[in-house]
Protein backbone atom coordinates (compact mmCIF):
# COMPACT_ATOMS: atom_id res chain seq x y z
CA UNK A 1 0.00 0.00 0.00
CA UNK A 2 1.15 3.56 -1.09
CA UNK A 3 2.43 5.86 2.26
CA UNK A 4 1.03 9.15 2.34
CA UNK A 5 4.23 11.03 1.52
CA UNK A 6 4.25 8.63 -1.67
CA UNK A 7 0.47 9.74 -2.26
CA UNK A 8 1.58 13.56 -2.14
CA UNK A 9 4.71 12.68 -4.39
CA UNK A 10 2.67 11.29 -7.06
CA UNK A 11 -0.43 14.07 -7.40
CA UNK A 12 2.17 16.66 -7.31
CA UNK A 13 4.16 15.15 -9.98
CA UNK A 14 0.51 14.74 -11.60
CA UNK A 15 -0.13 18.24 -11.11
CA UNK A 16 2.88 19.62 -12.35
CA UNK A 17 3.02 17.26 -15.64
CA UNK A 18 -1.19 18.96 -16.21
CA UNK A 19 0.49 22.28 -15.67
CA UNK A 20 3.57 22.19 -18.14
CA UNK A 21 1.10 20.76 -20.91
CA UNK A 22 -1.47 23.62 -20.42
CA UNK A 23 1.07 25.78 -20.51
CA UNK A 24 2.63 24.56 -23.81
CA UNK A 25 -0.62 23.76 -25.70
CA UNK A 26 -3.59 26.25 -24.11
CA UNK A 27 -5.73 24.96 -26.62
CA UNK A 28 -5.23 21.13 -25.46
CA UNK A 29 -4.19 20.96 -22.08
CA UNK A 30 -4.24 16.94 -21.25
CA UNK A 31 -3.01 16.20 -24.92
CA UNK A 32 -6.00 14.72 -26.01
CA UNK A 33 -5.43 15.22 -29.82
CA UNK A 34 -1.80 13.90 -29.50
CA UNK A 35 -0.51 10.18 -31.05
CA UNK A 36 0.64 9.14 -27.41
CA UNK A 37 -1.30 10.12 -24.29
CA UNK A 38 1.85 11.31 -22.80
CA UNK A 39 0.18 12.61 -19.32
CA UNK A 40 -0.51 8.72 -18.20
CA UNK A 41 3.02 8.61 -18.07
CA UNK A 42 3.09 9.99 -15.06
CA UNK A 43 0.22 7.69 -13.91
CA UNK A 44 2.43 4.89 -15.11
CA UNK A 45 5.39 5.34 -13.11
CA UNK A 46 3.53 6.31 -10.39
CA UNK A 47 1.87 3.14 -10.47
CA UNK A 48 4.92 0.96 -11.39
CA UNK A 49 6.76 2.87 -8.12
CA UNK A 50 4.65 3.12 -5.06
CA UNK A 51 1.21 0.42 -6.86
CA UNK A 52 -2.59 0.40 -7.81
CA UNK A 53 -3.49 3.36 -5.06
CA UNK A 54 -0.94 5.76 -6.73
CA UNK A 55 -1.94 4.97 -10.14
CA UNK A 56 -5.67 5.36 -9.15
CA UNK A 57 -4.90 8.64 -7.49
CA UNK A 58 -2.63 9.99 -9.94
CA UNK A 59 -5.49 9.00 -12.85
CA UNK A 60 -7.83 11.02 -10.45
CA UNK A 61 -6.40 14.08 -10.90
CA UNK A 62 -6.22 13.84 -14.79
CA UNK A 63 -9.58 13.36 -14.69
CA UNK A 64 -10.37 15.89 -12.08
CA UNK A 65 -8.04 18.16 -14.39
CA UNK A 66 -10.17 17.79 -17.76
CA UNK A 67 -13.43 18.64 -15.59
CA UNK A 68 -11.90 21.86 -14.38
CA UNK A 69 -10.31 22.52 -17.78
CA UNK A 70 -11.96 21.18 -20.55
CA UNK A 71 -15.41 20.65 -18.77
CA UNK A 72 -16.38 24.48 -18.94
CA UNK A 73 -16.38 24.80 -22.87
CA UNK A 74 -18.82 21.94 -23.35
CA UNK A 75 -16.41 19.38 -24.89
CA UNK A 76 -17.62 15.01 -24.43
CA UNK A 77 -16.13 13.56 -21.55
CA UNK A 78 -13.44 11.31 -23.49
CA UNK A 79 -14.30 8.03 -21.73
CA UNK A 80 -12.37 5.63 -23.92
CA UNK A 81 -9.33 7.63 -22.99
CA UNK A 82 -9.63 7.45 -19.18
CA UNK A 83 -10.98 4.38 -19.02
CA UNK A 84 -8.04 3.02 -20.96
CA UNK A 85 -5.63 5.34 -19.00
CA UNK A 86 -6.89 3.99 -15.91
CA UNK A 87 -6.66 0.44 -16.84
CA UNK A 88 -3.72 0.68 -18.06
CA UNK A 89 -2.41 2.15 -14.48
CA UNK A 90 -4.53 0.05 -12.61
CA UNK A 91 -2.93 -3.11 -14.36
CA UNK A 92 0.75 -1.58 -13.43
CA UNK A 93 -0.21 -1.23 -9.84
CA UNK A 94 -1.04 -4.73 -9.50
CA UNK A 95 1.93 -5.54 -10.51
CA UNK A 96 4.05 -3.78 -8.34
CA UNK A 97 2.02 -4.76 -5.49
CA UNK A 98 2.41 -8.13 -6.11
CA UNK A 99 5.89 -8.01 -6.75
CA UNK A 100 6.35 -5.41 -3.29
CA UNK A 101 4.75 -8.13 -1.05
CA UNK A 102 7.51 -10.87 -3.03
CA UNK A 103 9.86 -8.84 -2.42
CA UNK A 104 9.14 -8.62 1.17
CA UNK A 105 8.82 -11.86 1.67
CA UNK A 106 12.28 -13.11 0.17
CA UNK A 107 13.67 -10.31 2.28
CA UNK A 108 12.43 -12.09 5.59
CA UNK A 109 13.31 -15.47 3.91
CA UNK A 110 17.25 -13.66 3.08
CA UNK A 111 17.72 -12.60 6.45
CA UNK A 112 16.59 -15.29 8.19
CA UNK A 113 19.36 -17.35 5.71
CA UNK A 114 22.03 -14.69 7.23
CA UNK A 115 21.12 -15.42 10.89
CA UNK A 116 21.34 -19.29 10.03
CA UNK A 117 24.80 -18.46 7.82
CA UNK A 118 26.42 -16.41 10.47
CA UNK A 119 25.67 -19.46 13.24
CA UNK A 120 27.16 -21.91 10.62
CA UNK A 121 30.20 -19.78 9.89
CA UNK A 122 31.04 -19.01 13.47
CA UNK A 123 30.17 -23.23 14.24
CA UNK A 124 32.78 -24.28 11.65
CA UNK A 125 35.55 -21.78 12.86
CA UNK A 126 34.96 -22.91 16.91
CA UNK A 127 35.30 -26.48 14.88
CA UNK A 128 38.28 -26.30 13.35
CA UNK A 129 39.75 -24.50 16.10
CA UNK A 130 38.92 -27.32 18.60
CA UNK A 131 40.65 -30.03 16.68
CA UNK A 132 43.59 -27.75 16.48
CA UNK A 133 43.64 -27.18 20.04
CA UNK A 134 42.86 -30.63 20.72
CA UNK A 135 45.87 -31.60 18.98
CA UNK A 136 47.78 -29.30 20.77
CA UNK A 137 46.65 -28.73 24.10
CA UNK A 138 45.42 -31.09 25.19
CA UNK A 139 48.23 -32.75 27.73
CA UNK A 140 48.60 -28.84 28.97
CA UNK A 141 44.67 -28.03 28.91
CA UNK A 142 42.36 -31.05 29.34
CA UNK A 143 39.11 -28.68 29.21
CA UNK A 144 37.86 -28.72 25.64
CA UNK A 145 36.14 -25.87 23.79
CA UNK A 146 32.87 -27.93 23.54
CA UNK A 147 32.74 -27.68 27.59
CA UNK A 148 33.77 -23.50 27.00
CA UNK A 149 30.68 -23.39 24.86
CA UNK A 150 28.22 -25.30 26.81
CA UNK A 151 30.15 -23.63 30.21
CA UNK A 152 29.52 -19.75 28.48
CA UNK A 153 25.95 -20.75 27.12
CA UNK A 154 25.25 -21.08 30.88
CA UNK A 155 26.54 -18.06 31.75
CA UNK A 156 24.08 -15.96 29.33
CA UNK A 157 21.20 -16.82 31.80
CA UNK A 158 20.42 -14.85 34.56
CA UNK A 159 19.37 -16.23 38.29
CA UNK A 160 17.50 -13.23 39.01
CA UNK A 161 16.27 -10.39 38.06
CA UNK A 162 16.44 -9.36 34.42
CA UNK A 163 19.18 -9.22 31.66
CA UNK A 164 18.59 -5.08 31.53
CA UNK A 165 19.44 -5.23 35.18
CA UNK A 166 23.09 -6.78 34.83
CA UNK A 167 26.15 -4.43 34.67
CA UNK A 168 26.14 -2.93 31.35
CA UNK A 169 23.13 -5.27 30.29
CA UNK A 170 25.88 -8.36 31.03
CA UNK A 171 24.78 -11.54 33.15
CA UNK A 172 27.66 -13.06 34.59
CA UNK A 173 30.30 -11.07 33.42
CA UNK A 174 32.76 -11.66 36.07
CA UNK A 175 32.25 -15.42 35.72
CA UNK A 176 32.36 -15.11 32.08
CA UNK A 177 35.70 -12.82 32.27
CA UNK A 178 37.14 -15.28 34.38
CA UNK A 179 36.37 -18.24 32.23
CA UNK A 180 37.63 -16.36 29.46
CA UNK A 181 41.09 -15.66 31.09
CA UNK A 182 41.13 -19.53 32.19
CA UNK A 183 40.70 -20.82 28.41
CA UNK A 184 43.18 -18.12 26.31
CA UNK A 185 45.61 -17.59 29.70
CA UNK A 186 44.99 -13.89 30.52
CA UNK A 187 46.88 -12.91 33.77
CA UNK A 188 45.15 -8.79 34.09
CA UNK A 189 42.35 -7.95 31.98
CA UNK A 190 39.08 -5.65 32.51
CA UNK A 191 35.72 -5.11 30.52
CA UNK A 192 34.75 -1.98 30.56
CA UNK A 193 31.28 -0.52 29.03
CA UNK A 194 30.73 1.85 26.31
CA UNK A 195 28.89 4.67 26.53
CA UNK A 196 28.20 7.04 23.21
CA UNK A 197 31.16 6.40 21.24
CA UNK A 198 33.53 7.14 24.68
CA UNK A 199 34.59 4.45 26.86
CA UNK A 200 33.77 4.52 30.52
CA UNK A 201 36.57 4.13 33.27
CA UNK A 202 34.15 1.55 35.99
CA UNK A 203 34.80 -1.79 34.54
CA UNK A 204 31.77 -4.53 34.99
CA UNK A 205 34.39 -7.45 35.53
CA UNK A 206 37.87 -7.74 35.75
CA UNK A 207 40.91 -10.81 36.36
CA UNK A 208 44.25 -9.23 38.13
CA UNK A 209 44.85 -6.32 39.38
CA UNK A 210 42.53 -3.31 38.48
CA UNK A 211 43.84 -0.25 36.41
CA UNK A 212 41.94 2.41 34.99
CA UNK A 213 41.83 2.89 31.01
CA UNK A 214 43.56 5.11 28.91
CA UNK A 215 40.26 6.53 26.57
CA UNK A 216 43.89 7.83 24.56
CA UNK A 217 45.32 4.92 23.85
CA UNK A 218 45.91 4.05 20.31
CA UNK A 219 44.40 0.50 20.66
CA UNK A 220 41.76 1.70 22.39
CA UNK A 221 41.05 4.30 19.76
CA UNK A 222 40.94 1.97 17.06
CA UNK A 223 38.71 -0.95 18.48
CA UNK A 224 36.64 1.86 19.50
CA UNK A 225 36.67 3.64 15.85
CA UNK A 226 36.48 0.41 13.71
CA UNK A 227 34.69 -2.38 16.34
CA UNK A 228 37.54 -4.96 15.42
CA UNK A 229 40.16 -6.81 17.34
CA UNK A 230 43.31 -4.51 17.92
CA UNK A 231 46.28 -5.38 19.53
CA UNK A 232 50.28 -4.91 19.70
CA UNK A 233 50.95 -6.87 16.58
CA UNK A 234 48.30 -5.54 14.65
CA UNK A 235 49.88 -1.79 14.30
CA UNK A 236 53.99 -1.46 15.38
CA UNK A 237 53.18 2.14 15.59
CA UNK A 238 50.84 1.51 18.50
CA UNK A 239 53.09 -1.01 19.85
CA UNK A 240 55.51 1.57 21.01
CA UNK A 241 53.14 3.74 23.06
CA UNK A 242 50.29 1.27 23.99
CA UNK A 243 50.77 -0.32 27.56
CA UNK A 244 47.73 -2.96 26.47
CA UNK A 245 48.38 -5.76 24.63
CA UNK A 246 44.70 -6.64 23.12
CA UNK A 247 41.72 -5.03 22.71
CA UNK A 248 38.37 -7.22 22.09
CA UNK A 249 34.91 -5.26 21.16
CA UNK A 250 31.76 -7.18 22.57
CA UNK A 251 29.23 -6.58 20.30
CA UNK A 252 25.31 -6.72 20.90
CA UNK A 253 22.84 -8.06 18.51
CA UNK A 254 22.40 -5.29 15.98
CA UNK A 255 26.01 -4.95 15.60
CA UNK A 256 26.44 -1.77 17.92
CA UNK A 257 29.76 -2.29 20.44
CA UNK A 258 28.45 -2.49 23.94
CA UNK A 259 31.80 -3.24 26.14
CA UNK A 260 35.38 -3.45 25.23
CA UNK A 261 38.03 -6.35 27.26
CA UNK A 262 41.21 -4.46 27.39
CA UNK A 263 44.31 -7.34 28.13
CA UNK A 264 46.99 -5.67 29.82
CA UNK A 265 49.32 -8.71 30.76
CA UNK A 266 49.12 -12.58 29.09
CA UNK A 267 51.91 -14.77 29.01
CA UNK A 268 53.67 -14.34 26.07
CA UNK A 269 53.46 -17.49 24.05
CA UNK A 270 49.87 -17.25 24.89
CA UNK A 271 50.01 -13.41 22.91
CA UNK A 272 49.09 -14.94 19.08
CA UNK A 273 46.35 -14.73 16.63
CA UNK A 274 45.04 -18.02 17.16
CA UNK A 275 44.23 -17.82 20.70
CA UNK A 276 43.18 -13.53 20.13
CA UNK A 277 40.86 -14.86 17.40
CA UNK A 278 39.81 -17.19 20.03
CA UNK A 279 38.98 -15.13 22.36
CA UNK A 280 37.13 -12.99 20.26
CA UNK A 281 34.69 -15.63 18.78
CA UNK A 282 34.59 -16.52 22.84
CA UNK A 283 33.28 -13.52 23.58
CA UNK A 284 30.75 -13.31 20.63
CA UNK A 285 29.42 -16.51 21.48
CA UNK A 286 28.64 -15.23 24.95
CA UNK A 287 27.01 -11.69 23.33
CA UNK A 288 24.64 -14.02 20.95
CA UNK A 289 23.89 -16.12 23.83
CA UNK A 290 22.84 -12.81 25.56
CA UNK A 291 20.77 -11.34 22.54
CA UNK A 292 19.80 -15.20 21.86
CA UNK A 293 18.24 -15.66 25.75
CA UNK A 294 14.63 -13.81 25.72
CA UNK A 295 14.03 -15.69 22.30
CA UNK A 296 15.39 -19.23 24.32
CA UNK A 297 13.44 -18.39 27.68
CA UNK A 298 9.84 -17.84 26.21
CA UNK A 299 10.10 -21.32 25.28
CA UNK A 300 11.77 -22.64 27.99
CA UNK A 301 9.09 -20.90 30.52
CA UNK A 302 6.67 -23.23 28.95
CA UNK A 303 8.91 -26.63 28.13
CA UNK A 304 11.40 -26.49 30.26
CA UNK A 305 12.84 -29.81 29.04
CA UNK A 306 13.41 -28.42 25.38
CA UNK A 307 17.03 -28.11 24.36
CA UNK A 308 18.84 -24.40 23.95
CA UNK A 309 19.37 -25.18 19.94
CA UNK A 310 15.79 -26.21 19.24
CA UNK A 311 14.36 -23.58 21.71
CA UNK A 312 16.49 -20.49 20.16
CA UNK A 313 15.20 -21.81 16.22
CA UNK A 314 11.69 -22.26 17.33
CA UNK A 315 11.71 -18.22 19.10
CA UNK A 316 13.86 -17.34 15.62
CA UNK A 317 10.95 -18.77 13.48
CA UNK A 318 8.04 -16.70 15.74
CA UNK A 319 9.83 -13.29 15.42
CA UNK A 320 10.56 -14.44 11.24
CA UNK A 321 6.54 -15.18 11.33
CA UNK A 322 5.94 -11.50 13.53
CA UNK A 323 7.64 -9.91 10.84
CA UNK A 324 7.16 -10.94 7.52
CA UNK A 325 3.94 -13.69 7.93
CA UNK A 326 6.57 -16.48 7.14
CA UNK A 327 4.80 -20.32 8.12
CA UNK A 328 7.29 -22.18 9.85
CA UNK A 329 6.23 -25.87 10.72
CA UNK A 330 6.76 -28.18 13.58
CA UNK A 331 5.79 -32.29 12.84
CA UNK A 332 5.55 -34.67 15.32
CA UNK A 333 6.32 -38.37 15.17
CA UNK A 334 5.42 -41.32 17.71
CA UNK A 335 6.99 -44.46 17.16
CA UNK A 336 6.26 -47.69 19.47
CA UNK A 337 8.86 -49.37 21.58
CA UNK A 338 10.68 -52.18 19.94
CA UNK A 339 13.31 -53.76 18.17
CA UNK A 340 11.05 -52.36 14.72
CA UNK A 341 9.52 -49.41 16.56
CA UNK A 342 13.34 -48.46 17.08
CA UNK A 343 14.62 -48.83 14.05
CA UNK A 344 12.02 -47.15 12.47
CA UNK A 345 12.18 -44.01 14.72
CA UNK A 346 16.21 -43.98 13.80
CA UNK A 347 15.84 -44.21 10.03
CA UNK A 348 13.30 -41.09 9.95
CA UNK A 349 15.92 -39.31 12.25
CA UNK A 350 18.32 -39.69 9.96
CA UNK A 351 16.00 -38.50 7.12
CA UNK A 352 15.94 -34.58 8.51
CA UNK A 353 16.58 -31.87 6.18
CA UNK A 354 19.09 -29.95 6.53
CA UNK A 355 17.72 -26.49 8.12
CA UNK A 356 15.53 -28.92 10.17
CA UNK A 357 16.40 -29.15 14.11
CA UNK A 358 15.29 -32.14 15.28
CA UNK A 359 14.26 -32.96 18.98
CA UNK A 360 13.62 -36.65 20.25
CA UNK A 361 11.83 -37.73 23.48
CA UNK A 362 11.44 -40.90 25.28
CA UNK A 363 8.54 -42.07 26.87
CA UNK A 364 8.08 -45.78 28.40
CA UNK A 365 5.50 -46.35 25.38
CA UNK A 366 7.24 -44.61 22.42
CA UNK A 367 10.25 -42.34 21.32
CA UNK A 368 9.09 -39.11 19.99
CA UNK A 369 11.13 -36.93 16.95
CA UNK A 370 9.68 -33.80 16.75
CA UNK A 371 10.69 -31.81 13.74
CA UNK A 372 11.14 -28.28 13.54
CA UNK A 373 10.72 -27.07 9.68
CA UNK A 374 11.86 -23.57 9.02
CA UNK A 375 9.49 -22.04 6.02
CA UNK A 376 7.16 -24.76 5.63
CA UNK A 377 3.55 -24.84 4.88
CA UNK A 378 1.31 -27.40 4.94
CA UNK A 379 2.07 -28.11 1.49
CA UNK A 380 5.98 -28.71 2.59
CA UNK A 381 4.72 -30.92 5.57
CA UNK A 382 2.73 -32.98 3.36
CA UNK A 383 5.55 -33.45 1.05
CA UNK A 384 8.38 -34.38 3.89
CA UNK A 385 5.29 -36.68 5.51
CA UNK A 386 5.32 -38.46 2.36
CA UNK A 387 9.25 -38.66 1.82
CA UNK A 388 9.41 -40.31 4.78
CA UNK A 389 6.52 -42.42 4.47
CA UNK A 390 8.21 -43.38 0.90
CA UNK A 391 11.44 -43.93 2.37
CA UNK A 392 9.79 -46.64 5.21
CA UNK A 393 7.91 -48.30 2.54
CA UNK A 394 11.01 -48.77 0.70
CA UNK A 395 13.15 -49.94 3.36
CA UNK A 396 10.55 -51.91 5.83
CA UNK A 397 7.26 -52.50 3.64
CA UNK A 398 5.23 -50.70 5.98
CA UNK A 399 3.77 -47.01 5.85
CA UNK A 400 2.28 -45.21 9.07
CA UNK A 401 -0.90 -47.03 9.56
CA UNK A 402 1.01 -50.66 9.29
CA UNK A 403 3.90 -49.42 11.49
CA UNK A 404 1.42 -47.87 13.84
CA UNK A 405 3.46 -44.55 13.51
CA UNK A 406 1.39 -41.61 14.98
CA UNK A 407 1.57 -38.20 13.11
CA UNK A 408 0.92 -35.03 14.46
CA UNK A 409 1.38 -31.57 13.69
CA UNK A 410 1.45 -27.77 14.42
CA UNK A 411 2.49 -24.32 12.88
CA UNK A 412 4.63 -22.15 14.82
CA UNK A 413 2.44 -19.87 16.62
CA UNK A 414 3.60 -16.09 16.45
CA UNK A 415 2.75 -14.86 19.67
CA UNK A 416 3.34 -17.55 22.22
CA UNK A 417 6.12 -20.58 20.51
CA UNK A 418 6.26 -22.36 23.98
CA UNK A 419 2.97 -22.64 24.15
CA UNK A 420 1.84 -24.35 20.82
CA UNK A 421 5.48 -26.71 21.06
CA UNK A 422 3.35 -27.99 24.72
CA UNK A 423 0.03 -28.46 23.25
CA UNK A 424 2.08 -30.22 20.64
CA UNK A 425 3.34 -32.29 23.00
CA UNK A 426 0.69 -32.78 25.01
CA UNK A 427 -1.12 -34.26 21.82
CA UNK A 428 1.67 -36.36 21.56
CA UNK A 429 2.27 -37.84 24.83
CA UNK A 430 -1.40 -38.71 25.52
CA UNK A 431 -1.93 -40.78 22.50
CA UNK A 432 0.85 -42.72 23.53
Amino acid sequence: MARPFALLEVLLATLIAVLVAWRLRPDDPLLLTTQFPWLWLVSLVGALHYGSLAGAASGAMLMAAWHVLCGPSGAPFPMAHFAGGMTMALVAGHFCDIWSHRALRSQGINAYYSDRLVAITHNHYLLRVSHERLERDLLARPVTLRDALTRLRDLTVRRSGDVHGAPGGLPNAQPMLEFAALTCQIEVAALFPVRGDRLTTTPIARVGEGFEPDVDDPLVRHCLRESTLAHVKADDAASDNSPYLACVPLLDAEGALTSVLIVRRMPFLALNHDNLQLLLVLLAYYADGVAHQPLVASVRALVPQAPYDFALELGRLARLKRASGIESSLVALAFPRGARGDSLFEQTVRQRRALDVMWTIGTPRRQIAIALMPITDEHGIDGYLMRVETLLRQQYDVDFQSGHIAVHTAHIDAEAPGDGLLKLMERCVDHA
